[in-house]
């Protein structure tokens, strides 16, 4: 029978060994143990693209299960509060409440009066209401658990949603109630969300931004899964995966798959199987990470960053601004908008890299297009 690859590079698919997140999933652990008022009941992932921020709310869901909590997963699209509050909370309320039917007396069927019939209705059916809701789910559950709803990808588009919903959880939180919120997005989508005046709940949530992880535990993540699927990687082949990943979690996955694939019916990979898989996970990422990366930023965003794809490493400013024709100031303004966005990041003074493994490969053969998406 053929082992079966181990890795699943989907979006939203937990990996088989989630690593270098173990301190926030402790925290957050903490958090609902430690009772209302920890600061960890109220929390905002954030990071790159292909960082593992859907991902990480799959841990956090997993550790709020464990401790006996129930969990609400939602994703910021249109109509959150309506599927909360009509879906989510009717559903766990039939789940929880011992008394979730109830039923009366409408008539006498035998003679004499020695039968009768009864009429049942669920106790508990879809209505409005959102903080009634919630409150009566907390009060049943008690002291057994809490109630935690994730929410992904949340922006500025949704803010009608995010606002009624953070002043319930926020109301919720001033009663003490055992309610814990995670939401997820990006860096730019979650700064914008916050200059909100009305989302000052969220402005006070702990704040945890997802970064590459360790060359060890990306070692771990790749050797692990090889081995516990019936394969070894010689150790040259598993440096190269893991300088190839370039710490990043979505390429530790796609480096995985591609390399295994790579092997063919092989027991081991070998370094040929794993400089394949390094070079088919670049191109599969450029295509579902790059792509949309480029397509959030304006046209002279996409230009400062073709004009440093020309260098092998770290560019300098200087040379930057004068691909561009422009001056440092206006070329500095760029840089900081880019840096804000993590695309780039600061290398030393006057010099800038990119935060993306694979970007500057990726702009180089598709720089001379105008279409990003």
């Amino acid at each position: 029978m053929a082992v079966v690859n181990p890795f699943t590079p989907t979006f939203g698919t937990s990996p088989p060994l989630l690593v270098g997140r173990d301190g926030d999933l402790e925290d957050f652990r903490a958090g609902l143990r430690g009772g209302p008022g920890s600061p960890e009941r109220a929390t905002l992932v954030t990071g790159l693209r292909g960082t593992g921020k859907t991902v990480m709310l799959n841990a956090y869901e997993d550790v709020a299960g464990a401790e006996g909590w129930l969990v609400i997963s939602e994703t910021a699209t249109p109509r959150l509060v309506d599927r909360i509050t009509h879906e989510h909370l009717p559903r766990l309320l039939q789940d929880a409440d011992p008394r979730q039917t109830r039923s009366h007396l409408t008539g006498v069927s035998l003679p004499g009066g020695l039968g009768a019939t009864r009429h049942v209705t669920d106790e508990h059916t879809p209505r409005p209401g959102l903080r009634s809701q919630l409150t009566l789910l907390t009060d049943i559950v008690g002291e057994r658990g809490g109630v935690l709803i994730t929410v992904d990808e949340v922006h500025r588009k949704r803010l009608g949603d995010l606002r009624e919903l953070g002043t319930t959880i926020q109301h919720a939180f001033r009663e003490r109630r055992n309610v814990a919120f995670v939401g997820a997005g990006l860096p730019s989508a979650v700064d914008d969300l916050l200059s909100d005046d009305v989302t000052t709940f969220l402005r006070r949530a702990d704040r945890r931004h997802l970064r590459t992880v360790s060359a060890e535990d990306v070692a771990r993540a790749l050797a692990v899964p090889i081995r516990s699927a019936g394969r070894e990687i010689d150790p040259e082949a598993l440096e190269v995966a893991v300088e190839g990943t370039g710490g990043y979690p979505f390429m530790i996955q796609l480096v995985g798959l591609h390399a295994w694939r790579a092997a063919g019916e092989a027991d081991r990979i070998d370094v040929a199987a794993a400089e394949r898989g390094v070079d088919q996970a670049r191109l599969k990422v450029g295509q579902l990470v790059h792509a949309s990366a480029l397509a959030d930023l304006s046209d002279v965003d996409r230009t400062f960053l073709a004009a440093m794809a020309q260098d092998d490493g770290p560019s300098r400013m200087g040379d930057i601004a004068r691909r561009l024709e422009v001056d440092a100031a206006y070329a500095g303004q760029y840089r900081l908008r880019l840096i804000a966005a993590e695309v780039i990041e600061p290398r030393g003074y006057g010099r800038v890299d990119f935060t993306l493994p694979g970007l500057r490969d990726y702009l180089r053969e598709h720089a001379a297009s105008t279409d990003w998406t």
